[in-house]
């Protein structure tokens, strides 16, 4: 830990409020759901349904009726989509179907909750937890998935100079040579957990990199005043009692939560993008200003697949808005595929003569006869694992 703000004056208040406060961390959490699902099949251009939803909660208790926070909908949209404009509906059909229990495990993996109950609005942070947890999960993305475990105190010596504690645990081999002879370097062996697959940390880190770029936080200016690569994910919880950003490069995590003691709303529209994330930039323009510009790693077996952004689907020449999207090996998507039921009757017939193939994702199929030129990975289009979604 670098740097750590409690509150405003250690005098009138001693509650650390980055250690110690439990607050619902909101859409902040959406980033731990999505690695779950991209370390379970899902790639950032999976389709989820982006439409609204009624979950019947049992007898007696009503019907529970998710909204996103614009209170549109979009249709069939990508992961990426889900994370950068963090769609509340999107989260929640994802965790319907890779399941809160996994997500409670990966939950606690990152340290975040010792237990997360299984309720689906979990998935949208409404449970409580500390800055420093959440920060500390974020580190452990930010560090290729290893684990981290935050601390105050890096090493301790005794009168004599002699290291009595250190938090490193890294063994290093050939550091207590006594001289040089011609030996190979000191290296580090780096035994941490690995929280999550290396390529899936990255493909997150990428999705969020789209928040700050054109997200929820794309409007605060990290690009123009920071200057340097970031990722991050805003929060905010009901009646905006809590607004959070958390946002990190790849040497440092910063986050920031802002809210009353006695949780009461900060004031319509005070939400995490408009509130915590200027803070969050404000102190990295600072922070890194001679720091040098670093890309974050990409890590080995990662293929970077230029993607239509609204689609997913490979880039089409005339295509407008083109991102270099992140793709495990095998996973990367067809040429064109087919989703059936999806378009109207102008694409063409289909295979029985009536309805429409619908050729996804604007495609030019000129008409051609049907399943003529599809590509063969075509039935990877609709990825096992992601069923009910789509």
């Amino acid at each position: 830990v670098l740097a750590m703000v409690g509150g405003f004056s250690y005098d009138q208040s001693q509650f650390n409020r980055a250690t110690q406060a439990l607050r619902q961390p909101g859409s902040s959490f959406k980033p731990i759901v999505y690695s779950a699902a991209l370390d379970n099949g899902y790639t950032p251009s999976s389709l989820v349904l982006d439409a609204p939803l009624e979950i019947d909660q049992g007898p007696g208790l009503g019907v529970w009726k998710p909204e996103n926070y614009e209170g549109d909908f979009f249709g069939p949209s990508t992961l990426r989509f889900g994370i950068e404009h963090s769609r509340n509906v999107m989260t929640v059909r994802l965790a319907q179907d890779i399941g809160m229990p996994l997500i409670a495990s990966y939950a606690k993996r990152f340290g975040v909750y010792d237990d997360l109950p299984p309720y689906l609005s979990f998935a949208l942070g409404a449970g409580e937890t500390t800055l420093l947890r959440m920060v500390t999960a974020y580190g452990m993305i930010d560090n290729g998935g290893r684990k981290i475990t935050p601390t105050l105190i890096d090493r301790i010596q005794d009168r004599y100079g002699h290291t009595v504690y250190k938090h490193d645990k890294r063994e290093c081999i050939g550091c207590d040579a006594q001289k040089w002879q011609d030996q190979p370097e000191p290296s580090l062996i780096d035994r941490r957990e690995q929280v999550i697959d290396p390529m899936t940390a990255y493909q997150i880190t990428s999705m969020m990199e789209g928040v700050v770029q054109r997200g929820t936080a794309g409007g605060v200016g990290f690009q123009k005043e920071v200057g340097k690569p970031v990722a991050g994910k805003t929060g905010t919880t009901n009646d905006y009692k809590d607004a959070w950003f958390i946002g990190f490069t790849p040497d440092v995590v910063v986050g920031v939560y802002i809210g009353y003691d006695k949780p009461r709303s900060l004031g319509r529209g005070m939400t995490g993008g408009r509130v915590a994330a200027p803070i969050v930039k404000d102190f990295m323009k600072v922070a890194l200003a001679d720091k040098p510009a670093v890309p974050f790693r990409v890590p080995p077996g990662i293929k970077l697949v230029r993607v239509n952004l609204k689609t997913g689907a490979r880039a089409a020449p005339g295509d407008q808005k083109v991102i270099l999207e992140a793709f495990k090996p095998g996973t990367a998507p067809p040429d064109s595929y087919s989703v059936v039921g999806y378009g109207g009757p102008a694409d063409g017939g289909g295979p029985n003569g009536g309805g429409s193939p619908g050729i996804i994702p604007g495609q030019q199929q000129g008409g051609r006869a049907w399943g003529v030129g599809v590509s063969p990975d075509a039935d990877r289009a609709i990825r096992s694992g992601t069923g009910g979604l789509y």
